[in-house]
């Protein structure tokens, strides 16, 4: 069946003018401005507002496009960068620095410019008690998953494993995190072959049910940094008393 939609940009530009006609700042990001558009994908439009008091998120299906609008003013917007970078997911800067303008007052290419510095600057370094923290836990999903004998809680465990892989793999080199499909996405940023091979391993797991090559992956990159860890690890202890 013929898709008579209308072009994401047409319909991006034509719901600016119909709904924030008053606003600043209107741009078109997601999927569709990276050309990674499935017959699924939405249309994120961020606005940017001074009128509006609180930074709001609203879902709506627009000449049958489904539309994801993003209503901020100033504030909530530098908010809500400080916010995306601390847990390293940078959704918002994202958007506003790979996103088409719709309509401009004049400040978006500032807006945009500091979108893209914090994309560039990568999240911060984890400091050492974090580092032996992640290490741990992932030491701790590698132990359950190695250890399980119920296929089907296997199967949740080895996706807990990847997640947690790919953060630390990710973090560890300062590099931006993913959720979901933005998980092979993130990996193939920092490295291609290296998500390749990630993905090459957790799918040959899924079909024949050996652990090995996961296990072999998670050693490898647990191996720089000491290893797995369990024995002598601790959280919260405290030495001595207070009077």
């Amino acid at each position: 069946m013929e898709n008579s939609r209308l072009e994401p940009l047409i319909a991006a530009k034509m719901f600016a003018k119909e709904n924030f006609s008053a606003s600043g700042i209107v741009l078109l990001g997601g999927s569709v401005v990276r050309g990674e558009a499935t017959e699924t994908s939405d249309l994120d439009i961020v606005v940017i507002d001074c009128n509006v008091n609180n930074a709001y998120r609203e879902s709506l299906v627009v000449y049958e496009w489904p539309i994801e609008v993003f209503v901020h003013n100033t504030e909530t917007l530098m908010y809500y960068f400080k916010s995306d970078c601390e847990r390293a997911r940078p959704s918002l800067p994202r958007m506003v620095a790979e996103g088409i303008i719709i309509k401009d007052n004049g400040s978006c290419r500032d807006l945009k410019e500091t979108a893209r510095e914090l994309l560039s600057a990568g999240p911060k370094e984890w400091n050492t008690s974090t580092l032996m923290q992640k290490r741990y836990f992932l030491t701790d999903l590698l132990d359950d998953f190695i250890g399980s004998t119920n296929h089907g809680e296997s199967i949740f465990i080895a996706g807990s494993l990847a997640e947690a892989l790919h953060e630390f793999v990710l973090r560890t080199n300062r590099r931006w995190v993913g959720s979901s499909k933005w998980i092979v996405r993130a990996l193939k940023e920092y490295d291609r072959e290296f998500a390749d091979t990630f993905v090459d391993n957790f799918d040959y797991y899924y079909k024949t049910g050996d652990k090995q090559s996961v296990i072999s992956l998670v050693d490898a990159v647990l191996q720089p940094y000491g290893g797995r860890l369990f024995h002598g690890f601790s959280i919260g202890k405290k030495h001595g008393c207070n009077e």
